[in-house]
């Protein structure tokens, strides 16, 4: 076993659930210069930290701005400081204050302060009318803000929580300038200006986006890199374009067989990692239309894929590999698989649960149900996602049309309640419950709630897991929470994601763990050439 010392100190891995490929440490002196060239499978919607949840904006967004604590990627899943220069907790936990490091400037050359590290949590956690912040339900227990001075910062909590460092830690806590919030305009969903290691240079839509050093950036001899570019590609690009030489890497991950063509190019020139992903499709039902207000036939759609053998049949061909509730497998507040085959969607035989997914239907009053089905297009895990479960519905009557929209206009629907029913993600940066579960909750506790259910047992649940400290306990909440939300259905996981990452050698500095949302500030990258 792997003892993760974090997350509230308790989370424990198995290794071979894990999977880590760790390379030999490195003895090589940085290189400085250079740009990277990277592929992006999806588009930025915006670039605004606070309001996004894919890795389409983090990738090429994310290097030109700071945060206040980041998760080490390097010793994932440790906290280490960003602009926070050190940190205590009161005894009693009621609040936590950091000291910042001094002389850090945005782009424009206006000096970074407390104020502005305020401004932005206060953005998180009491987003203003007309702001967007998906992740506001994390920081429902987090009170008054406080400056003391240019250089410090005071959390106040109302009610002791666990992971406090580990939510502030978010990597899309992006810090904004406060005057700048305050002009209003496009910032920060059209504009960047932040005060990373990397400053905006141009983003052309649907090709993309390049940013160079930034000369004043507060850590001594950092970034490495004179700048990166991120191509905006279709995935079917990615791989031939590592191979020729056009992209230096692509940090989300490739399929088994395109894991085979890389390794078969590269050779001995490139690192292999492999892990389960914090990441995961979902399929949601819109409960504010008929029929999927109905607990029967959520149930029966959920009883109809058979997750196991659909497992072992994509994991072949894409990313899309692991069943399992809403914490990722192999985690030790999952749910243990004797329960799940409990569940409906997991029974162990899928034949019979397919029986019982016609059972439903009919008593249900939908035996030949059919309903359009919104997919996001352009990302292959996706499209193959979505072909099989719709096959699945086909054989217990159900005809679900397939509609794939681009990034932009399938989160619009999403957010617009414009779907009957949808392939989403579950994704986030840390094994833990209080993030997993955001987007089962009604959307009264979170903007990301999209299928509309009102049933605040999960929101009550939701709280009591995050505001329980003591371990056990925690996990029992937290299975008891899975099971609840597997249950009513109103949104249920499909499989979850196998990450595979191919890095060449020549791109050095960069650490690999179990989320795609890490490790991409590229304060320490270097090339190798």
């Amino acid at each position: 076993m792997i003892r993760i010392t974090s997350l509230f100190a308790h989370l424990t891995i198995a290794a071979a659930a894990l999977g880590f490929a760790v390379p030999a440490t490195q003895a090589k002196t940085p290189k400085r210069g250079g740009t990277l060239l990277f592929a992006v499978v999806s588009n930025p919607p915006s670039y605004d930290c606070h309001a996004e949840i894919t890795f389409g904006m983090v990738h090429p967004v994310l290097p030109q701005y700071s945060l206040l604590l980041k998760i080490d990627a390097a010793n994932y899943p440790k906290v280490t400081g960003d602009l926070a220069e050190s940190w205590e907790a009161a005894p009693d936990g009621s609040k936590y204050t950091f000291k910042l490091h001094k002389n850090v400037k945005f782009h424009d050359g206006s000096p970074l302060t407390s104020a502005d590290v305020k401004a932005s949590y206060e953005r998180i956690i009491r987003p203003p009318a007309g702001v967007t912040s998906v992740r506001k339900s994390y920081y429902s227990d987090f009170g008054e803000i406080d400056t003391p001075d240019d250089q410090t910062i005071v959390f106040h909590m109302k009610n002791k929580i666990a992971g406090v460092l580990e939510l502030l830690a978010s990597p899309f806590n992006c810090i904004y300038s406060a005057a700048k919030l305050k002009q209003g305009g496009n910032y920060p969903a059209r504009e960047v200006m932040g005060s990373g290691a990397f400053q905006f240079v141009e983003h052309v839509q649907g090709s993309h986006w390049t940013a160079k050093r930034f000369d004043g950036y507060f850590k001594p001899d950092r970034p490495y890199l004179d700048g990166y570019k991120a191509f905006f590609v279709k995935s079917s690009a990615v791989i031939p374009g590592l191979i020729g030489g056009q992209f230096d890497a692509e940090f989300r991950f490739v399929t088994p067989q395109e894991r085979d063509r890389l390794v078969g190019a590269f050779g001995d020139k490139a690192v292999v990692h492999e892990t389960p992903l914090i990441a995961g499709n979902i399929i949601i039902f819109n409960t504010r239309r008929k029929p999927f207000d109905d607990i029967r036939v959520r149930q029966a759609l959920s009883h109809a894929i058979d997750r196991w053998s659909g497992g072992e049949q994509l994991g072949k061909v894409s990313s899309q590999r692991y069943a399992g509730g809403v914490n990722r497998p192999g985690s030790l507040m999952a749910l243990p698989v004797e329960e799940l085959h409990k569940i409906p969607g997991y029974w162990k035989d899928g034949e019979a649960a397919k029986v019982e997914a016609r059972r439903l239907l009919k008593e249900a009053g939908h035996e030949n149900l059919s309903f359009k089905f919104l997919n996001r297009a352009g990302i292959a895990s996706y499209t193959a996602g979505g072909i099989y479960v719709i096959d699945q519905w086909r054989r217990t009557g159900v005809t679900a049309t397939h509609e794939q929209l681009e990034s932009k206009l399938y989160f619009d629907n999403l957010a617009k309640g414009n779907f009957d029913v949808a392939m989403e993600f579950i994704s986030d940066y840390l094994d833990d419950p209080t993030q997993n579960f955001v987007k089962f909750l009604t959307n009264k506790m979170s903007s990301l709630g999209y299928s509309g259910h009102q049933d605040t047992r999960i929101d009550e649940l939701y709280d009591l897991q995050r505001r329980e400290l003591d371990p056990v306990k925690r996990t029992k909440l937290a299975r008891d929470l899975d099971t609840l939300v597997l249950t009513t259905a109103y949104a249920v996981p499909f499989l979850w994601t196998n990450r595979i990452v191919v890095m060449p050698k020549v791109v050095q500095g960069w650490h690999f763990t179990p989320t795609h949302y890490l490790s991409q500030d590229l304060v320490d990258v270097w090339l190798d050439k």
